[in-house]
């Protein structure tokens, strides 16, 4: 069946195009539809942080700060500034990509849990530097009055028209990061992963690699981040605080770090199960969390690492015999 799937794998991914562009006509009901919007975003999320955890073997506990800091950046640029989104977006990526250098090039410089920890300080510090200046972020009070993108001086605030824009961000970063893995540089990233003192060995700049892999998450988490402030209009610390930054890390894990699929799968999982287990409201969390226990003892790899791995012993027993 895999190898069927391979074969014919531009007809799936058209066909899954095509449902992707008509589902909006399928989902009638505005709240399901906001709801495959913030999955959208988290696909984005979980992406870039997969870049930093599958592709160089480093686990960062404050992602959600580059989420924060592209979502501020654009607001700030739109509401205070008076700028255009499609201006504010370029800008605010870069400027996170670049926050992401300065920050990254002394916390790559460790390892483990090391930079593990690291990461969850340097989350906890923009986060509070957001929470108090509040002359130009309001603080704790939040950021309201964000405005929505313009296409020919239309506000495009329906959340479906807001769809298509995610979709076509979804996709493009799809598409760039199979691109980058598939890439010179992507072979670095896993060299660096399985051996950073034989990828040395042979020529690989380990460190000029991990910045670069840290610096392009960052800069992709900003995109999440535009696109998620201008979508609810409305942002505030408690959004991109430690609990967030768990919460990528999950959809990365559970849907298979070692993979572009994986975090796609885990960011839907994590983003509807809540949503499908409000049927149970009494015991919603507790279920919630039986699942990624469930998920994590189980499947160690993720879904995609389990059913590779599986498929791979199914076709090794069938040479056997």
């Amino acid at each position: 069946m895999i190898e069927a799937i391979k074969r014919h794998k531009t007809i799936w991914l058209l066909v899954l195009f095509v449902a992707s562009l008509l589902l909006p006509m399928v989902v009638r009901e505005s709240y399901q539809l906001h709801i495959v919007n913030i999955t959208y975003i988290y696909i984005i999320l979980a992406l870039s942080l997969g870049i930093i955890i599958g592709f160089i073997g480093e686990l960062s506990l404050g992602h959600a700060a580059f989420f924060g800091i592209g979502a501020y950046a654009s607001a700030l640029m739109t509401k205070d500034l008076g700028l255009s989104f499609w201006v504010a977006f370029p800008l605010a990526t870069m400027g996170t990509a670049t926050v992401g250098l300065l920050l990254g090039y002394p916390a790559l410089r460790l390892k483990g849990h090391s930079f593990s920890i690291t990461t969850l300080a340097l989350g906890e510090v923009v986060r509070l530097l957001i929470n108090n200046l509040q002359s130009v972020t309001r603080g704790p009070l939040g950021l309201p009055g964000i405005k929505p993108p313009q296409f020919f001086n239309i506000d495009l605030y329906d959340r479906r028209a807001f769809y298509y824009i995610l979709l076509f961000f979804v996709v493009a970063s799809v598409i760039f990061v199979y691109r980058l893995i598939y890439s010179r540089v992507g072979r670095a990233f896993i060299a660096v992963r399985e051996d950073d003192v034989l990828a040395k060995s042979i020529g690989v700049h380990v460190m000029r690699y991990k910045i670069m892999a840290f610096v392009i998450a960052s800069g992709m988490a900003a995109v999440g981040g535009c696109l998620y402030a201008h979508y609810i209009l409305f942002i505030s610390p408690d959004t991109f605080n430690l609990p967030q930054s768990i919460n990528l890390v999950l959809m990365v894990v559970i849907g298979g770090s070692q993979s572009i699929v994986g975090p796609i799968i885990g960011a839907f999982l994590i983003t509807s199960i809540p949503e499908i287990l409000r049927a149970v409201a009494e015991y919603r969390m507790v279920t919630y969390g039986a699942v990624l226990i469930f998920a994590i003892v189980f499947m160690p790899r993720g879904i995609v690492g389990t059913i590779k791995d599986r498929f791979e012993s199914l076709g090794q027993k069938s040479i056997t015999e």
